[in-house]
């Protein structure tokens, strides 16, 4: 099984102020701010949305596809993720722009000054997939994942035109895109994944009800947090799936990517939808427990543990011969 990766592709660099933020500002001098933190720490994460699926693919022992914009500095990015099984191949590299970046100083408070710099990915939009199809031999699914929201609508269209079964996962651009782009990325994929704020604001942007959803899509995954994943498909049962409890608690950031890497690695194992669903689940919450996108790792005989522990022997048993 073939699958391209598409979406945003970042580093955060982390900063920690062990002041108070609000005591820098003065009331009376609002309208002209001028700041500077002295910080104790700096945390430089790789991450981007694209960038954590294929690394979580990756550490479940499947070699994904990258497909994103990137400046001149990806290269120890590049360097890490080929080291976890990602090809990174069809990456285009901008000429003159700086790879995306997240800048954030976090306070005593956990109040926080942040800055995003979007960078190369606005050229995510000049690709094509056709190359990247080209090169692998065909595309059995392509992940439509948050990325510069042209470079989103052209990848659906494209699949759509050139029959690539693909899987939806608008995330935080729904805010910020028009319901007509929102219902050219939703129309016609396999799978269309959100959280449940997701999914209320693409009903809300596209003016459909739930119904004309599923009448669109093949399967409709959404996260529910703690909760874990529901699907919902035309005619069929909805399907309610648990997390693994977690052993504790550490930054949610990119515990949805684990998710749809999880999800994704069971696809092309051949297991079943459920099934799928617990694996994502399961290394979901194996990233919740990590600070960092990607900084978690997945050791098989204590990984099949937790699945059995949550989802039985039987389910353990018909994961394990699929993880690497």
């Amino acid at each position: 099984m073939r699958i391209a990766v598409t979406g945003s592709i970042a580093t955060d660099h982390l900063m920690s102020y062990p002041g108070r933020i609000t005591e820098q500002l003065v009331a009376d001098r609002l309208d002209q701010v001028s700041l500077s933190f002295l910080v104790d720490e700096l945390e430089v994460r790789r991450g981007g949305i694209a960038g954590n699926i294929t690394f979580g693919l990756g550490k479940l022992g499947v070699t994904s596809t990258l497909v994103g914009a990137v400046g001149q500095d990806f290269n120890d990015y590049r360097a890490w993720l080929e080291r976890h099984g990602v090809d990174t191949g069809s990456v285009h590299v901008s000429e003159t722009k700086h790879t995306a970046r997240f800048l954030c100083t976090t306070d005593a408070d956990h109040n926080q000054i942040a800055s995003f710099y979007p960078g190369a990915m606005s050229e995510a939009r000049e690709i094509e997939l056709k190359p990247v199809a080209d090169r692998l031999g065909g595309l059995d699914i392509v992940v439509i994942s948050a990325n510069d929201p042209d470079a989103m609508v052209r990848h659906t269209q494209e699949c759509r035109d050139r029959g690539y079964d693909f899987l939806a996962d608008p995330g935080q651009q729904l805010a910020r895109m028009e319901g007509d782009d929102i219902r050219k990325l939703v129309d016609g994929a396999q799978y269309l994944f959100t959280n449940e704020y997701e999914h209320g604001l693409l009903l809300q942007s596209t003016g459909w009800t739930e119904e004309d959803v599923l009448g669109r899509v093949g399967k409709w995954v959404t996260s529910l947090g703690p909760k874990g994943v529901q699907v919902k498909a035309k005619g069929e049962q909805t399907l309610l799936v648990e997390p693994p409890k977690e052993k504790q608690k550490g930054d949610p950031t990119g515990v949805g990517d684990a998710l749809r890497a999880g999800f994704l690695a069971g696809l092309k194992g051949g297991l079943s939808l459920e099934r799928s669903l617990q694996l994502g689940c399961t290394l979901a919450t194996v990233s919740l427990e990590t600070d960092g996108p990607q900084e978690y790792d997945v050791e098989k005989d204590s990984f099949l543990a937790r699945i059995a522990e949550a989802y039985g022997d039987e389910a353990a048993a018909e994961i394990g011969p699929k993880l690497r």
